[in-house]
């Protein structure tokens, strides 16, 4: 029996079309992928499914989910669907989740507005949610805010609130898209586990999570189904280009051809560096210890690391952004000392940042044009206007824009358009570092594979020397010539990209590496994900901080931290390295 049942539905805003007649079912337990690039309609399709589009939206055709019509119907009609017949995991749970209300009231309300439990029996229902999600100690986290959860806690709270009602479709919209890899596999692991004979509707640009997650694979493009059928056969043989497309942008770590080690000269030299920060009038939280990056001329290395490893504190340090503890830091043997806005022009040119979020890091109220040029205005004020236009210009063209984008403004690009003006504005001072700080995590594939192009092009061309900051090591694996992973503020393991893929000598890297999801139907699965989440800086474990979640701890990995040493050319923290 038909669980939903989608039929030519459109959506239009200001006679604009974000879906155009869509058609597709669902049956109760099946699992579904809906898939396509930023702006291709899927969370429209979502919020339509269970009444959640804002009132300037038109709509037109049919969605009946549980037989009963959704579109057209009263707002006390689709509150009885919610939860029950359907229910969404959010993108980001810590604007989904009310931040005024303890998460075990959030789950309570749930089950008493739909007549499903009252009392002392809600709230035995919600600390059970709790701990089946996962969570550590459900009666303190059923106690707790939102804000004082972390990102995966987070997560699991929202998953629970979307799950204690038994719904018969589950729709997950990005649900792990702003987690750490580990963390997302362990959300999808709960997914599975725990949905029993829900259907799920997963909605994501991640097509190795499809790969592994879903049955069936629907693909949209600006707003049109242009494919749809049995997962494994899409992958096999896609029919139509964009969905060729798609999977040729997915990165894969078996596919990717290693960069070759550089040899250039040093640019960048940060030796020792050690950073902390103020709590509760203390200096106690230690963000980074005692960590060493030498940074080649023409090289990109990546750091890599979960949230809370110390990765941008690392760096941020370096370039004077936060105060660094101890330390020395070098730009082409010239010595960096204090804050950024005290070092000298050349120092502060000589090094540029990338955010990740793109259109938050550009002024709102200034035209591409005006955000591009403005780095020329500070650090080059005799330029002829006419000469710091053309360079706009022509920088723009190089990260695959053009004139036509100079006088719009930062609310008007796409995600990858607002990137690629970031990655011009850094770029317009021909720096000598460019760092990009998780700058490509929340892009879709086909548009991550287009920065990355830049990226490799402005490095051939000039020399440039990237630190490339994230979590994701199916892109380390295309970008980077050597890695640094980082854990809880240390570095446990350093090495050019074929030695760490080929063989990682850290079990820590060996799990972030385990935890990217594979695109590819075939060999998506069977691989166990990392268990538990970084313990807390200010109260980090003795002896070795990764022992508490690694297969291979033994006694002494308790009782004392291990020294970074040679192990089959990387440098590995790790008293077992020898036996991994």
């Amino acid at each position: 029996m038909t669980l939903l049942g989608v039929e030519k539905l459109s959506i239009e805003y200001g006679g604009r079309r974000a879906v155009s007649e869509l058609s597709f079912s669902m049956v109760r337990g099946e699992s579904v992928g809906l898939v396509g690039e930023s702006g291709s309609g899927k969370t429209q399709t979502a919020l339509a499914i269970l009444g959640l589009l804002p009132g300037n939206a038109v709509v037109s055709g049919s969605i009946k989910l549980g037989g009963v019509e959704v579109i057209g119907a009263k707002e006390a009609q689709l509150n009885s669907l919610r939860a029950v017949r359907g229910a969404m995991i959010f993108q980001d749970p810590s604007l989904a989740l009310n931040p005024y209300l303890r998460v075990g009231q959030q789950l309570q309300r749930i089950l008493i507005q739909h007549k499903l439990a009252k009392g002392g029996q809600a709230k035995a229902r919600a600390i059970d949610m709790l701990n089946r999600v996962g969570m550590p100690d459900a009666k303190r986290e059923y106690r707790a805010y939102p804000h004082q959860l972390s990102g995966g806690m987070r997560q699991r709270a929202m998953i629970a609130s979307a799950l204690i009602a038994k719904p018969d479709l589950l729709i997950a919209d990005e649900p792990t898209t702003a987690l750490d890899v580990t963390i997302q596999a362990q959300i999808l692991e709960l997914l599975e586990e725990l949905r029993e004979d829900t259907a799920l509707l997963l909605i994501t640009h991640d097509l190795g999570i499809v790969a592994g997650r879903c049955e069936r694979m629907l693909v949209l493009e600006r707003g049109q189904l242009v494919e749809s059928g049995l997962t494994r056969d899409l992958f096999a043989s896609p029919q139509q280009e964009h969905t060729r497309r798609l999977i040729a942008a997915a990165p894969r770590l078996d596919c990717a051809d290693a960069p070759a080690p550089v040899d250039g000269a040093d640019v960048l030299v940060i030796e020792s560096a050690s950073v902390s920060y103020d709590e509760r009038g203390r200096r106690s939280l230690r963000a980074v210890r005692e960590v060493d990056l030498t940074v080649r001329q023409g090289e990109t290395i990546a750091v890599v690391g979960e949230s809370g490893s110390g990765k941008s504190s690392l760096v941020r340090a370096a370039l004077g952004l936060i105060p660094m503890d101890a330390g020395r830091v070098s730009l082409c043997g010239e010595a960096l000392s204090g804050p950024a806005q005290n070092r000298t022009m050349s120092a502060r040119r000589g090094v540029q940042l990338v955010f990740q979020d793109p259109v938050g890091s550009l002024n709102p109220q200034m035209r591409v044009a005006d955000i591009v040029a403005e780095p020329l205005v500070v650090h080059e004020r005799r330029m002829a206007p006419s000469i710091r236009g053309e360079r706009v210009t022509k920088l723009l063209e190089q990260v695959g824009l053009g004139a036509g984008y100079l006088d719009r403004f930062p609310h008007e690009l796409s995600g990858g358009q607002a990137q690629r003006v970031a990655i011009a504005r850094a770029l317009i001072l021909k720096p000598k570092v460019l760092v990009c700080d998780e700058a490509v995590a929340a892009l879709d594939g086909t548009v991550r594979e287009q920065i990355l192009g830049v990226l490799r092009q402005e490095q051939k061309d000039n020399g440039l020397s990237i630190i490339f900051i994230t979590h994701d090591l199916s892109v380390v694996r295309a970008i980077s010539h050597r890695v640094l992973v980082m854990y809880l503020g240390a570095a446990v393991e350093l090495a050019d990209n074929a030695t760490l893929f080929n063989r990682a000598h850290h079990p820590y890297t060996r799990a972030l590496i385990d935890a990217i999801p594979v695109p590819d139907p075939q060999n998506a699965g069977g691989r166990a994900s990392l268990a538990g989440e970084v313990p807390s800086a200010l109260s980090p474990p003795q002896g070795c901080a990764f022992h508490p979640r690694c297969q291979y701890a033994e006694e002494a990995c308790s009782q004392g931290v291990p020294p970074l040493r040679d192990v089959g050319g990387a440098l590995v923290r790790c008293f077992r390295a020898d036996d991994i």
